[in-house]
């Protein structure tokens, strides 16, 4: 797991789904592993599978955060089931 921030390239807080990214709430997937729109869980916390990005490929992903966050960090993740 890693971290972006608006600012850091060209897009700024527009994510590629269209949503506009929040701290908390967006995160970048690799589409093909995780489908846009899933909840995932990390850490206790629900996020939206909302973008995407060169170097997120297959088991990663980029957390939206305000302000530059350098840490990477390896966690558990668990993907919500739709009923």
């Amino acid at each position: 797991m890693t971290f972006y921030w608006p600012g850091e390239d060209q897009y700024g807080n527009l994510t590629s789904t269209g949503a506009i990214a929040e701290e908390g709430k967006t995160i970048a997937v690799d589409p093909s592993i995780i489908p846009y729109g899933s909840t995932i869980l990390i850490n206790g916390n629900e996020y939206v599978a909302q973008d995407c990005g060169g170097a997120i490929k297959g088991r990663k992903i980029d957390v939206f955060v305000e302000s530059p966050k350098m840490e990477k960090q390896v966690t558990e993740v668990y993907l919500k089931r739709r009923n």
